[in-house]
């Protein structure tokens, strides 16, 4: 009855794990949360600002200090016109360090580097070996129109964001460093696993720049559609003797 039982239980799980492949949510599916932002060193606030999970073993942060674009085994991040650049002012999309880096909670100026995107390049963030993203944090800067955000799971979209939604939440204006254009820290969450995402794309529409530091995941290891599919018919199988055995001992 138990191992009856827990076949089910993994059937279920596993029906879950392949609806959340195949969906399709509206715009605005997921759950966003927003704050001034925290630091990952209290005493270091020229960095701009933080997930609170940030020194959470289970979350990845890439701070983009190094000036390079970031390598990790669990994301990879790519330029849709194939490149990225490091010369500051250059007006490509790339890996810089100046007044236009998201700022602190207290509109603290931004010494370290941050990821640019301009018109015509957009950066696309992927989970990779079959995991999804459950979670995406990170430090948006200098808030200005054509700065979008779009989330999609396997080539579906799921949720768009575009400035005039982020900017309406965001609160802190830094109006030395860049202008009085709003930074801040927006959290996305999926919802029960359901609506987990694998591809995330960063874009400018319009001229200016979309500023973006200190990009923060979580992934989680979903099963093939094949495996799923194979446990649900283990599990029919199961039920299915379950029902049997029931007519043979009632009949």
């Amino acid at each position: 009855m138990m191992f009856i039982k827990k076949i089910a239980s993994i059937a279920a799980l596993s029906l879950s794990a392949i609806a959340s492949i195949s969906y399709a949510g509206s715009a605005h599916a997921l759950t966003l949360s927003y704050d001034a932002g925290n630091y990952r060193d209290s005493a270091v606030t020229d960095q701009g600002v933080f997930s609170k999970q940030v020194n959470d073993k289970n979350y990845t942060t890439f701070d983009f200090n190094n000036g390079e674009v970031p390598i990790k085994d669990q994301v990879t991040y790519s330029f849709s016109q194939g490149t990225s650049s490091t010369t500051p002012y250059s007006g490509q999309t790339g890996i810089y360090s100046d007044k236009w880096a998201p700022s602190g909670a207290n509109a603290e100026k931004n010494l370290s580097n941050y990821l640019a995107v301009f018109q015509g390049n957009d950066a696309i963030i992927q989970s990779t070996k079959g995991n999804l993203f459950t979670y995406f944090g990170f430090d948006a800067g200098a808030l200005s129109a054509g700065n979008t955000l779009t989330f999609f799971n396997v080539g579906k979209e799921i949720a768009k964001y575009d400035y005039s939604f982020l900017n309406n939440i965001a609160t802190v204006a830094a109006s030395y460093q860049n202008g009085g254009e709003k930074n801040g820290f927006f959290e996305f969450f999926s919802k029960d696993k359901n609506d987990s995402f694998d591809k995330i794309v960063i874009s400018q529409t319009t001229g200016g720049g979309f500023e973006s530091d200190n990009h923060t995941f979580r992934t989680a290891k979903v099963p093939e559609p094949g495996v799923a599919l194979g446990l649900l018919a283990v599990g029919g199988v199961f039920l299915r003797k379950r029902k049997n055995q029931k007519s043979v001992n009632l009949g």
